[in-house]
């Protein structure tokens, strides 16, 4: 049996090796939602960027580019951090340049591990069908919010250690204490994560809808996966 861990923060990450070791990168609100929105819905390829300017910058080099801080589209680009923009019919076979506030910086930093995987709610049973057949440990980087930990994505990380409980064992006590979180909440998760901190600041910006659809579960059947600098529908 391999093992599974959990880390709540990036700034958690250095207690982590990630060598060997696929990573599930999380942000559930809202940048790896709207990574599976936009290639499940046909964009082809997403280069996620922690610097706003190299991001903006890729719009001379054909990409779409969305931008995202502290909530809130970034003036110039041409998309915010909303999953409904990902799927707009104009998007479908282009790529998309991509920067967020805690998103993008989480892949960053994962960049170690062998393979990094984009999980979301929406896609959750593919992703953990997708690392029961790689067979290899598996760490899941919470994106947070600016260093702290935040309650999305770590019910994000429970159901995806719950739902790898035959094939990963717990390598520590987060994955563990993660799980009973998500189980208590699973029958409802919109009512949970809507009174979360993130939440309450995305409310603000009129996104309820965002916050609602983010929380689904098994929408899309695929699996992004990190080759060469973008993320690509894996297989």
């Amino acid at each position: 049996m391999r093992n599974i861990d959990v880390c709540l923060s990036p700034e958690l990450i250095h207690q982590y090796e990630l060598k060997g070791k696929i990573v599930v990168v999380v942000d559930i609100l809202r940048a790896t939602s709207c990574m599976v929105s936009g290639l499940a819905t046909g964009v082809a390829a997403i280069k996620p960027l922690a610097d706003v300017d190299i991001c903006k910058g890729l719009k001379q080099e054909g990409y779409y580019t969305a931008g995202e801080r502290n909530g809130s589209k970034v003036e110039g680009f041409d998309m915010g951090n909303s999953p409904f923009e990902y799927m707009e019919p104009h998007l479908k076979g282009q790529k998309v340049a991509v920067t967020t506030t805690n998103g993008t910086l989480a892949i960053e930093k994962s960049k170690t591990a062998d393979q990094i995987v984009i999980g979301a709610f929406l896609n959750l049973s593919a992703v953990a069908k997708y690392i029961q057949q790689q067979d290899k440990d598996v760490v899941v980087v919470c994106a947070a919010w600016k260093g702290k930990v935040n309650l999305e994505d770590s019910l994000f990380a429970g159901a995806l250690v719950e739902r790898l409980a035959t094939s990963h064992q717990p390598e520590c006590d987060v994955p563990r204490m993660m799980v009973k979180l998500y189980q208590v909440e699973k029958n409802d998760l919109f009512t949970f994560v809507k009174a979360s901190s993130h939440a309450r600041r995305l409310n603000k910006l009129e996104v309820f809808k965002d916050i609602e659809f983010c929380v689904q579960e098994d929408q899309f059947d695929i699996v992004p996966v990190l080759k060469e600098g973008h993320l690509v529908l894996a297989g």
